[in-house]
């Protein structure tokens, strides 16, 4: 997540300033801490339930509650001013951020597979964020970065629900779109990795403002979404635990690579 606030941040300067890159990171970083362990608190007896997260300090009882609560507040306040330092747009998104995910995404995570989408709005904020940082506006340019990190959330996390049901069912999660490991929930992945592909590579048109890439950058991304996509119809056809292992570590790579590529392409 703070790497992507600091690709959208070079996206959008001419030149780097270096206080506001420092308040940048070391806020962002504040906030996915804040949002992380707040929802931690929440869940802390569900936590116990799952063997991914039973081993965390609050169901260890490594930590109390109460001191999670004022670490959460902390982290929050502290990267709320660091943003702030840079301007007000960044501090707000990065607040409303927070909010969707502690008292929204995660309520809702037990009640209905929509909690996903909710949660795909706070995770794909960071990528813009780092346009507003730099700029102090919103516009179409860091609407286009949201939408790239807010389609990719969904074969992201759908993989890693897919690989991890078991696991969430023991805590009466249902993460995946249908509540279970089946064609239907593949076939929605591939759908938003479609929709992923063309957001991606919509900025050749010119019709994204200052956000734009040159045709050779946008095949390159072109062909790491046929990578996706390739990955995407494997567990379709397959229907197994490694193949979404695959694509959920392929789609982690795949942000990381079309950001870098984003960003060669504003200095060639």
């Amino acid at each position: 997540m703070v790497f992507s606030s600091i690709a959208g941040y070079i996206l959008a300067v001419d030149q780097v300033v270096p206080s506001d890159l420092l308040f940048l990171v070391l806020g962002g970083y504040c906030i996915v801490g804040a949002s992380n362990s707040f929802n931690q608190i929440i869940e802390k007896d569900k936590d116990v339930l799952m063997d991914r997260t039973k081993t965390r300090p609050l169901p260890t009882k490594q930590i109390t509650t109460q001191k999670a609560f004022w670490i959460s507040v902390l982290l929050t306040l502290t990267g709320l001013f660091m943003l702030y330092m840079i301007n007000y747009k960044t501090a707000f998104f990065a607040a409303v951020s927070v909010f969707l995910y502690t008292c929204i995404y995660t309520p809702l995570k037990p009640i209905t597979p929509l909690s996903v989408f909710v949660g795909a709005i706070p995770g794909a904020i960071p990528f813009m964020l780092g346009w507003v940082a730099a700029t102090n506006k919103f516009g179409i340019e860091p609407g286009t970065l949201f939408m790239i990190q807010f389609f990719w959330q969904f074969p992201h996390f759908w993989a890693l629900g897919w690989m991890l049901d078991d696991d969430y069912k023991k805590a009466g999660f249902n993460m995946l779109p249908t509540g279970n490991r089946d064609k239907t929930t593949a076939l929605q992945i591939i759908l938003y990795i479609i929709w992923m592909m063309i957001v991606t590579i919509f900025p050749v048109t010119g019709l994204t403002g200052d956000l734009y890439i040159n045709f050779g950058s946008a095949i390159v991304v072109f062909i790491l979404g046929i990578i996706m996509l390739i990955l995407g119809i494997n567990l379709y056809n397959k229907m197994d635990i490694n193949s979404a292992r695959k694509l959920f570590y392929g789609s982690i790579f795949y942000l990381t690579l079309i950001q870098i590529v984003y960003i060669i392409d504003k200095f060639l």
